[in-house]
């Protein structure tokens, strides 16, 4: 029952979920590209100050961490057929490099974050506002 399709088409069939899953990575990238650089064309107008480019720095980073997930799914998923010594190597190689940029991007966005939040004025819940 396993058998049910030749390995050489879920090679063929896996390869083409890698190139999707990557091209959702890349779309992922790419927007978030675009979208962050009119905000900083928006935010260098208006001329904010510091903090205007910060949330912009964090808005795209936010974006680059979740293509790098895509990316490293598309790593995963192409070592899933019969992988070699070498395949698991390098995809390990690739995911300690991706992880570690991911985790320092996460941990840039984090500390940036609160430190627009400490700037803002907060809030008060259940305030009414109005």
């Amino acid at each position: 029952m396993l058998d049910l399709l030749p390995e050489e088409t879920l090679r063929e069939v896996v390869d083409l979920f890698v190139r999707l899953v990557e091209a959702a990575g890349a779309i992922v990238i790419f927007s978030g590209a675009v979208v962050a650089f009119v905000r900083f064309l928006l935010v260098a107008v208006r001329r904010r100050g510091d903090d205007g480019f910060i949330a912009v720095r964090l808005f795209l980073g936010r974006f680059l961490a979740l293509g790098l997930e895509f990316q490293l799914a598309g790593d995963v998923l192409r070592t899933a057929i019969s992988p070699g010594f070498t395949q698991i190597g390098q995809l390990a190689a690739i995911a300690a490099i991706r992880t570690a940029l991911n985790f320092f991007l996460s941990r840039e966005i984090e500390r940036e974050g609160r430190g627009v939040g400490e700037a803002r004025p907060r809030a008060v819940p259940g305030g009414g506002g109005g």
